[in-house]
C-alpha cells in the first residue's frame, strides 16, 4: 500500500517541477535529499518511473505520474480550505433527517428550502419515520428527527419547531357533516380509526376520546395519519388527528373540526444526540429553523 507520506513528496515535486522548490515548498521543515528519497522510494514501490528531468533543476511527470497526479492533487489541493472550514465550524456534508410522515409534507420543505438557498453545501437525506426514531438518533444511524415527543429523552437535545393541533376527522357524507361544530359524543357508536403502528399515538388518541366518556367499540387500524385520513374518506369511520394546518387535513371527502375542549396542542421537535462535539451541521439547519 503506497504511504500517504510518499505521495506527499511526489505532490509537491511535481507541483513545483523540481526538488529544490518543492522542500522550499513544504508545509512543514524537509531538505531537498529528504524530498527526493520519498519520490525514489513511491517509483520503487509503484515500479515506475514518475518523472524526467529536462533541465538542470526542473523535471516533469512522465505519463504514469500524470496520472497519479490527476488523481491525488484534488486531495492535497483542498486540504487547506477543509481545513479552515473544519476549524469555522462552516463545513459543509450529509444531514440524515427522519421525520413523519405529515412533517415531512407540511413543516420541512420550506425550512429545506431555507437551508438549500444559505447553505447548498449541504445534502439533506430525508426518510419517513412511522414511529419518532429516538433509536436511530443513539445509534448514530441519524443525525436528527423531527417528530412529537411526548417526553424528550434525557440523552437527547432538543429544540421546538413547531407544533400541531388535535381535530376530529369524519366523512364529509356524515349525517353530522352540516351540523357544525360536534363532539366525539356523538360518534360513540360508530368506528374508530386508530394508529397501528406508533402505541403512543394511539393512547393520545383513546385518551382524549375518554375526556369525552368515548370507548370504541370498533375500530380499525392504519399505520399513518395518511392512510387513516383514506379510510375516513371512504367511510369506514371517524378518528382524531393533530396537524400542522391550522384549519385541519385538509383531504376530499373528509371534514376536519378542530377540538376545543380539552384544548390540544403538541409540540414538534427537531431531537440530536447529546455530545459534547457540536455538529456544525445541525446548527446551520436550526438557525433557519421555524419558529413554533
Amino acid at each position: 500500500m503506497i504511504q500517504l507520506q510518499r505521495l506527499e513528496g511526489f505532490y509537491w515535486v511535481a507541483r513545483c517541477e523540481g526538488y529544490a522548490r518543492a522542500a522550499r515548498a513544504f508545509p512543514y521543515p524537509i531538505t531537498q535529499p529528504g524530498v527526493h528519497q520519498q519520490v525514489k522510494r513511491l517509483e520503487s514501490e509503484l515500479g515506475v518511473r514518475l518523472f524526467e528531468r529536462v533541465g538542470k533543476d526542473r523535471v516533469v511527470l512522465t505519463p504514469q505520474g500524470r496520472a497519479l497526479y490527476e488523481y491525488m492533487a484534488p486531495f492535497y489541493e483542498g486540504l487547506s480550505s477543509l481545513e479552515r472550514s473544519l476549524r469555522s465550524g462552516t463545513m459543509g456534508g450529509r444531514l440524515r433527517i427522519h421525520a413523519s410522515g405529515h412533517t415531512l409534507r407540511h413543516l420541512l420543505p420550506p425550512w429545506l428550502r431555507r437551508l438549500q438557498g444559505q447553505r447548498p453545501d449541504i445534502e439533506v437525506a430525508l426518510f419517513e419515520a412511522k414511529v419518532p426514531a429516538v433509536s436511530l438518533v443513539r445509534s448514530g444511524e441519524a443525525d436528527l428527527l423531527v417528530d412529537h415527543l411526548p417526553e424528550v429523552p434525557a440523552d437527547l437535545e432538543a429544540r421546538q419547531v413547531g407544533k400541531t393541533r388535535a381535530f376530529l376527522v369524519f366523512p364529509s357524507n356524515h349525517r353530522l357533516a352540516r351540523k357544525g361544530p360536534v363532539s366525539p359524543e356523538a360518534f360513540r357508536d360508530e368506528p374508530f380509526i386508530t394508529y397501528s403502528s406508533d402505541p403512543q399515538l394511539r393512547d393520545l388518541q383513546l385518551a382524549a376520546l375518554s375526556h369525552f366518556g368515548v370507548v370504541p367499540q370498533r375500530m380499525y387500524a392504519a399505520d399513518s395519519s395518511e392512510t387513516i385520513l383514506g379510510f375516513v374518506a371512504a367511510g369506514l369511520g371517524y378518528s382524531l388527528l393533530a396537524s400542522l394546518l391550522p384549519r385541519g387535513p385538509k383531504v376530499p371527502g373528509v371534514v376536519a373540526q378542530p377540538l376545543s375542549e380539552p384544548a390540544r396542542e403538541f409540540p414538534i421537535y427537531a431531537a440530536w444526540r447529546r455530545s459534547s462535539q457540536r455538529n456544525p451541521l445541525i446548527e446551520a439547519l436550526l438557525g433557519l429553523a421555524p419558529k413554533p
